[in-house]
C-alpha cells in the first residue's frame, strides 16, 4: 500500500525538514503537532496541525494532542478486514500510513545534576509511546520510524517500490520500536523507583506477600 498519509511528531529534529520535504515531494499528506509543525511550516513544507485532523485542540499544555481516536484508529484499523474498514468509515478514520516519532528525552534529563523530580515527570512521553505502539502493532500495513538513522533508509524503499515501503522493513522498523519503548519505560521505573520518597509501608506489606521479591533488582 502506498504511503499517502504520514504523521511526524519529534523532539530530535535533526533531518525532519529534509525528510518531510521528500515525503512531500512523493505526494504524502503530512500531519505534524507543536514544534514540530512550526519548524516545517518554516521551511514552508506543508503539514496540517494535529488538531485539524482531530479536530480537537492540542489541551494541558501539550500533555493531550495525538491520544485520540482519529489518530489510533487511522493507525490500528486493519486495511482490508471489512468489518475493520466499515466501522473505519463509519468513525472518519482516515488511515495514516506512516508514523515518525521519537520521544521526549528523559534519560538525558535525568542525567542532568541536581534534576528534580517534576522536571523528570515532564519529560515522561505518553502520546509519543502510545502511537509507536499502535503504529508497530500494525507494521503489516504502517511504517513507524523512531530513529532519524533510520530516514534515509525509508525513503530509498519507497524509491525503490513506486511509494511503498516492504513488509520486511516494516516488521524491522516495528522491532525496533518495541526495543525502543521498552528501553524508554525501564529507564523511567528505574528512576522513579530510585527517587521514591513517599510512605514506602506498602511496598514491605507487599513484599512480604512475595509480590515485590527482589523488585529492585529485576528493574
Amino acid at each position: 500500500m502506498k504511503i499517502a498519509r504520514a504523521l511526524i511528531s519529534v523532539f530530535d529534529k535533526k533531518g525532519i525538514a529534509a525528510f518531510a520535504r521528500a515525503l512531500e515531494r512523493q505526494g504524502v499528506d503530512i500531519i505534524s503537532t507543536g514544534g514540530t509543525a512550526k519548524l516545517l511550516k518554516k521551511e514552508k513544507i506543508p503539514a496540517r496541525e494535529i488538531s485539524s485532523f482531530t479536530a480537537f485542540p492540542e489541551v494541558l499544555e501539550g500533555r493531550v494532542k495525538t491520544l485520540h481516536p482519529r489518530v489510533h484508529g487511522g493507525l490500528l484499523y486493519k486495511r482490508g478486514n471489512p468489518k475493520h474498514e466499515a466501522e473505519a468509515r463509519e468513525c472518519g478514520f482516515e488511515p495514516i500510513d506512516l508514523v515518525v516519532v521519537n520521544l521526549y528525552p528523559f534519560e538525558q534529563t535525568i542525567a542532568k545534576p541536581n534534576v528534580t523530580l517534576v522536571e523528570a515527570i515532564e519529560n515522561i512521553d505518553i502520546g509519543g509511546p502510545s502511537m509507536i505502539r499502535s503504529a508497530a502493532k500494525n507494521y503489516e500495513s504502517v511504517t513507524v520510524v523512531v530513529e532519524p538513522a533510520d530516514y534515509e533508509r525509508v525513503l530509498e524503499n519507497m524509491r525503490d517500490n513506486d511509494g511503498e515501503t516492504t513488509l520486511k522493513l516494516r516488521e524491522y522498523l516495528a522491532i525496533k520500536a518495541f526495543i525502543k519503548c521498552s528501553d524508554y519505560d525501564r529507564a523511567i521505573g528505574n528512576f522513579l523507583n530510585k527517587e521514591q520518597t513517599t510512605d514506602a509501608s506498602w511496598r514491605e506489606s507487599a513484599s512480604s506477600r512475595g509480590a515485590l521479591r527482589g523488585f529492585r533488582s529485576t528493574l
